[in-house]
């Protein structure tokens, strides 16, 4: 079991490292090759404007700054991905609420083993920790040396363990979304800035006001505000998104260890 946790660890590890610099090598080579296509611009040369309502084109003229921008997205995208699958993974078979209520049906009976098994048809993060809390119960009724209070709080010493071990893999690379978020725009105006002043220095050497290249070249920088501001909305949301989703877990976790502490409680006077 041990070894299994491990590799399991490990995997998880080399996927957070591995996953930025796969996305960037893929950001790099949509921007050269798909929207920097010779097709998209005039005269077949993405030295020149793009073609008129190409958005391919319009996208690759915003710069070296696109890049790094869609990199940000391909990796907000795969830990999403990434964490959709471990937190539904970590809610176990069934739904959590029925798995909850099913446990303190289970203890009002004084059904310990039903509850048990139970927690091993259930599986995931919720049925580990309220496992845990089961098998300390059934000890702490074979202890006879301790008293009624130690017992107690060594039944919520172990629950407690038991939720530190699980919450950091629930909570793992929700950091990254969460710094993509406010990453992700700063990118974007950076882009946008950059653009800005090369299209007002382009005009200022061409000597006399050219409004149109000036549309142009604002069009173009605005584009990594588009990709920035949509890239931070989405890390945004999915962030939330999993956000909410742990803290239900963790309240169905606090809801089975309050009530393995309160039934032990109740029926050990």
């Amino acid at each position: 079991m041990k070894s299994n946790k491990k590799s399991s660890k490990g995997f998880k590890i080399g996927f957070s490292s591995a996953v930025i610099p796969v996305a960037l090598l893929a950001a790099i080579a949509v921007y050269m090759f798909v929207f920097g296509d010779s097709s998209n611009f005039v005269g077949g040369n993405n030295a020149n404007a793009a073609l008129p309502g190409n958005m391919f084109g319009i996208i690759y003229k915003g710069g070296p700054i696109v890049p790094i921008i869609i990199s940000l997205l391909l990796t907000v995208l795969a830990f999403a991905v990434e964490r959709y699958m471990a937190i539904t993974k970590a809610a176990g078979k069934g739904k959590v609420v029925d798995f909850v209520s099913d446990i303190n049906e289970f203890l009002d009976g004084g059904k310990i083993e039903a509850a048990k098994e139970a927690c091993n048809v259930q599986k995931g993060s919720v049925a580990n920790v309220i496992l845990s809390g089961l098998v300390k119960y059934q000890e702490m009724e074979k202890e006879k040396t301790l008293p009624k209070d130690q017992k107690i709080v060594s039944i919520q010493k172990e629950i407690e363990e038991a939720t530190s071990l699980e919450l950091p893999a629930l909570e793992q690379n929700l950091v990254v979304l969460s710094t993509i978020a406010s990453i992700a725009t700063l990118m974007g105006l950076l882009g946008t800035v950059i653009g800005m002043i090369k299209a007002f220095s382009a005009l200022a050497n061409a000597g006399a006001p050219d409004s149109v290249q000036l549309a142009a070249g604002i069009s173009e920088a605005l584009i990594n505000t588009a990709f920035g501001i949509g890239t931070s909305a989405l890390a945004i949301i999915f962030y939330n998104f999993f956000t909410t989703k742990i803290d239900k877990l963790t309240y169905s976790i606090d809801e089975g260890g309050f009530t393995i502490v309160n039934t032990f409680a109740a029926k050990n006077q």
